[in-house]
């Protein structure tokens, strides 16, 4: 059906104004930037683009682990050449992206100032690569070792949707530390829509993290993570309030999420709230609420209700 056929098909009388709605909608437009102070530099280089970074995270994704998640043409004889091509275009286009944020949030006049951080940052970004590969091994270690339903680390690197949060986060984590953090947002934004797992760029997360299943896991900005860490899915390090300046405006910058230390288990559906510490070797219980200080090897559990206590013959798992 063509679209004269489709045009042909509207109700007798039907009619929008077109220029009407154009109008009003540009007058909105004008007054949000007007509002936010928005000038017409601010569109004209553009912005990065979620489509374009998303081609990128594959790419990336795909030289870090070519045989696992690289196409399918790629095998030990060619793995090395198709590494250094895919890197090779992946890096020059997120280059590109990196640019365009800057171009923005900078404000720049003086495209050498931009040419030149950018520069700055994609080349520590490059790198670092190989170092976050290695980091990226031991997670994928923790994984197969702290799942009993995993048969071989190829599963989980295949398989397991936390890998590809964590490989997404630790790429995300980097950029934003360098002066990237809208690109790195927009890369921790596409592994949530991918996984269910919502990191934020800024969170710092230590060797050897494992979130098992993973749906639902919310994990804020300001949250420190350590060594050999496992969470289950639904588990949430938020933040218990929002200060806000003389003006009701949010202060930003402030840590407000939980610092989780080395060895720690929080098992599925528990929320731990504000700028808490859960000490080492901690376990927290599923569906719990955690607002105050953990200390080092402690059981937190859900109480038990008092029916289930008081019922004959019950006996707790």
């Amino acid at each position: 059906m063509d679209a004269d056929t489709e045009d042909a098909l509207l109700p007798a009388g039907l009619y929008w104004d077109i220029d009407a709605i154009s109008a009003e909608l540009k007058a909105a437009r004008v007054d949000w930037r007007a509002a936010h102070r928005r000038n017409a530099e601010h569109g004209a280089v553009g912005f990065p683009s979620r489509h374009v970074i998303e081609k990128i995270m594959t790419a990336l994704c795909g030289a870090l682990f070519p045989l696992r998640l690289g196409p399918s043409f790629v095998r030990m004889h060619n793995e090395d050449a198709f590494v250094a091509q895919t890197l090779n275009t992946a890096l020059q286009r997120l280059y590109g992206q990196i640019r365009l944020e800057l171009a923005y949030s900078l404000r720049e006049n003086d495209a050498w100032l931009i040419e030149e951080d950018a520069a700055r940052i994609i080349r520590h970004f490059a790198t670092a690569l190989p170092g976050l590969r290695r980091l990226l091994d031991g997670d994928v270690e923790a994984a197969f070792a702290g799942d009993p339903a995993a048969r071989s680390v190829d599963e989980v690197l295949i398989c397991y949707p936390c890998v590809i949060a964590i490989i997404h986060h630790r790429l995300a984590h980097m950029l934003h530390g360098l002066g990237a953090p809208l690109v790195a947002r927009i890369v921790s934004e596409i592994a949530n829509s991918k996984t269910g797992i919502d990191i934020h760029p800024g969170a710092a997360i230590g060797e050897s993290f494992f979130v098992d299943h993973g749906t639902g896991v919310v994990i804020g900005e300001t949250a420190v993570i350590g060594r050999n860490v496992r969470l289950y899915q639904a588990v949430t390090l938020g933040a218990r309030s929002f200060p806000i300046d003389d003006q009701g405006v949010l202060r930003k910058g402030l840590a407000r999420h939980p610092r989780v230390e080395d060895d720690v288990v929080i098992y599925a559906g528990a929320t731990i709230l504000g700028p808490v510490t859960i000490g080492r070797g901690a376990t927290i219980g599923g569906n719990v609420w955690i607002t105050a200080d953990v200390p080092p090897g402690a059981v937190v559990n859900q109480a038990r209700t008092h029916q289930q206590a008081a019922r004959p013959g019950f006996t707790p798992a």
